[in-house]
């Protein structure tokens, strides 16, 4: 599949449709894992396009495996893109709160009034 224009969300999350949407790279894993390790390509790396998510799996040494692994944080990955909060509605206080909230304000006051220097004191 050529490189095309991003889209924006929402993706698709369903495997068989993912496999048309994505290019599989085959490369060789670092870490330890000896001869067999340093000579298969047993690391997968997917490409989504309409995305322009890029995930990596090198976990076993099979890559069959890694390709499960990869299109399982692939589908992870969307799915979190995928997710769009809920928009915030306004809200006023309620003629309650509005008045427990001056009543605080004017028992503050009070004592703040109270801590004053007394006149007889000076």
């Amino acid at each position: 599949m050529p490189e095309t224009a991003r889209r924006p969300p929402p993706y698709r999350l369903d495997r068989d449709l993912l496999e048309d949407e994505v290019r599989f790279d085959t490369m060789r894993a670092s870490g330890p894992g000896g001869q067999n390790l340093h000579k298969t390509e047993s690391a997968v790396r997917l490409t989504h396009y309409p995305s322009g998510v890029v995930v990596i799996a090198s976990d076993t040494r099979s890559q069959a495996r890694n390709r499960e692994l990869a299109f399982e944080r692939l589908i992870e990955r969307l799915r979190k893109l995928n997710f769009v909060p809920k928009k915030r509605k306004k809200t006023r206080p309620t003629l309650g709160a509005k008045k427990r909230r001056l009543e605080g304000k004017r028992h503050a006051g009070a004592t703040k009034r109270l801590r004053g220097s007394l006149r007889g004191e000076e």
